[in-house]
């Protein structure tokens, strides 16, 4: 068999994730979303109806089939731990180390800190990783939305000979200018330059005006990490992480390659979202109301997995001139009731309730929602719990929102949570 056809063996690659194990960082705060990360990590947070965004990348190891997965928490884990625990321990009965979902708070064995970094967070949990004695250790960001079968990538590592892999993302240089990580490669792929947010990224050679993006998601052999990460841990004046101190550090000596994420079926651009501002956020969500969204959840052959309580179906009650329960371009979960009022463009989670006479318009309504009798809600992020008063109107007066309170984004999307509205949910005392 030539090297070709080995690396495209389903067999092989099945041998590759079997070898693997994947490590997602889920300790990020997320303080770009200000409010909506207040009591919650990143990764725990809702989208898309009825998902968590770390439903994403466990629901891509799992289709993958990489089946041991450790899941690093810092940040105010409880409520993403919570769910993982309800609905990640499904599938691990009996199985013992042959398929697990780990939960790896920081929790200092090493030198009594917490984690100080991703690197950081990597290297004290080597005494577990050692444990399992993977081949291969993926390293993934859980804080993005996308699809991807890790198995191709596992394959290109192998075929590369790599120490590293690093997956990537083509982007317009203007747009990865100062915000992203950017990789220079050879005609090969091979990495010979990794910027930290660089103001002049360079081009993908033959590609000029595009350049390679890092999406923070690393492959790396087991052994080559451990040596990484002993050394970085052991290296003053480092923040411990991989983008800014190890990855830069290692590229002229060892063999790091970049590997475009793209469309399995047509080459193009995979979709791929970082919803780390509230703006991006709401158009994340946004965008799966339309008639063919990119990101396609209904999708049977990739299922995202996640954990949801068992509701009722929603319900669209009245059907008045005046006072009709109706759902349009929306999407509503279960455990929703829409009494008598319009919801137009939006996503509605689950256990809703929105009174008669009532409008909500191009708006992500997260759940345990209730909104009351004569409001007007436009073009907002209404967190979860929010009791609206009866006759609020919100998003149609910028000026009025944030004289009230309420957070209002750069492209003028109007945030509430409950304690804006006076509603405290969490006592700490």
């Amino acid at each position: 068999m030539n090297d070709i056809k080995k690396h495209d063996d389903a067999r092989f690659v099945s041998r590759l994730t079997r070898q693997t194990l994947a490590l997602i960082l889920a300790g990020g705060r997320g303080s770009r979303l200000h409010e909506l990360t207040g009591w919650r990590a990143k990764p725990g947070l809702h989208f898309g109806g009825k998902f968590r965004i770390i439903d994403f990348p466990l629901s891509n190891c799992i289709n993958s089939g990489i089946r041991r997965i450790g899941v690093l928490t810092q940040y105010k884990a409880h409520s993403l731990i919570r769910h993982l625990l309800n609905g990640w321990s499904w599938f691990q009965s009996g199985a013992g180390d042959r398929e697990f979902v780990d939960i790896l708070p920081a929790s200092q064995r090493v030198g009594g800190e917490w984690y100080r970094g991703t690197a950081d967070a990597i290297y004290q949990n080597l005494d577990i990783i050692r444990t399992h004695q993977p081949e291969f250790v993926l390293i993934l960001a859980g804080d993005h939305v996308y699809k991807m079968d890790y198995g191709p990538f596992l394959a290109f590592h192998d075929a590369q000979q790599a120490d590293i892999s690093i997956c990537c993302l083509e982007v317009p240089v203007e747009e990865a200018a100062g915000d992203l990580g950017v990789m220079t490669v050879d005609e090969t792929g091979r990495i010979i330059a990794f910027d930290e947010k660089p103001e002049k990224p360079n081009s993908v050679p033959g590609k000029p005006g595009i350049c390679l993006a890092s999406m923070g998601n690393y492959l790396f052999n087991t052994e080559f990490l451990y040596e990484q990460v002993i050394r970085d841990a052991d290296t003053v004046d480092t923040q411990h992480d991989f983008g800014k101190n190890v990855i830069p550090g290692l590229i002229h000596q060892y063999r790091a390659y970049a590997y475009p994420f793209r469309d399995q079926e047509t080459g193009d651009q995979a979709y791929w979202r970082d919803v780390g501002t509230l703006d991006a956020f709401w158009e994340a969500n946004m965008e799966l109301i339309s008639v063919s969204p990119q990101l396609n959840l209904y999708d049977k052959i990739w299922p995202i997995w996640t954990h949801q309580v068992q509701s009722p179906p929603a319900k669209f009650v009245f059907d008045l001139d005046d006072r009709r329960g109706s759902a349009i371009q929306s999407m509503v979960a279960g455990g929703c009731v829409i009494s008598g009022s319009i919801v137009r463009g939006s996503l509605v989670f689950s256990d809703c309730y929105v009174h008669s006479y009532s409008e909500v318009t191009d708006s992500v309504i997260l759940p345990d929602v209730d909104i009351g009798e004569h409001c007007r809600i436009n073009r907002a992020i209404i967190d979860r719990g929010c009791k609206i008063p009866e006759g609020t109107t919100i998003g149609i007066d910028r000026d009025e929102d944030r004289e009230r309170g309420f957070r209002v984004t750069r492209k003028g999307v109007t945030l509430v949570t409950p304690d804006m509205l006076g509603q405290q949910l969490h006592f700490t005392r």
